[in-house]
């Protein structure tokens, strides 16, 4: 054997294996090559939108978070501003009803004091006949002086 057709045999069986390698081994192989990197590809495209969206929804929350604060807020200060209001409205209501209570019993006081006046007026007036009785050592007619006793009850 000659090196010479060793060389040129292993050439064209190096080039027959390279020819079916190329026709039936790289396509597939490059095929699933392809398909990997598609895969991986669209693996890390939607790793990437799912970090978009989850920034977003991150961003979606802070704001309902502030807004869901500020309505919380708000509400606390109508409470606030309602409770105030609710107190003042008591405190007014029993002002009136402690002026109303005072009225009540000045008006009570006053009507005790005119009655205690006129049984006041009654006792002296009977005990003005009385004494004119004495004076006199004669009854004295109340329904005959019943204008004399009423002025003289009025004067008191």
């Amino acid at each position: 054997m000659n090196i010479n057709s060793t060389l040129f045999v292993q050439f064209v069986v190096f080039f027959i294996l390279a020819m079916f390698t190329m026709k039936f081994v790289w396509p597939p192989l490059m095929k699933a090559l392809d398909e990997r990197a598609a895969k991986i590809a669209s693996g890390l495209a939607a790793a990437d939108r799912g970090k978009a969206d989850l920034a977003a929804a991150e961003k979606r929350v802070q704001t309902e978070l502030a807004g869901a604060r500020d309505e919380v807020q708000k509400r606390i200060n109508d409470a606030e501003k309602r409770a105030a209001a609710i107190i003042e409205e008591a405190k007014r209501t029993a002002a009136d009803e402690g002026a109303r209570i005072v009225a009540a019993a000045k008006a009570d006081a006053e009507q005790q004091v005119n009655s205690a006046r006129e049984a006041l007026r009654g006792q002296v007036a009977a005990l003005a006949v009385a004494g004119a009785e004495q004076i006199l050592k004669r009854e004295v007619n109340a329904a005959a002086h019943a204008d004399l006793l009423s002025q003289l009850s009025t004067e008191l």
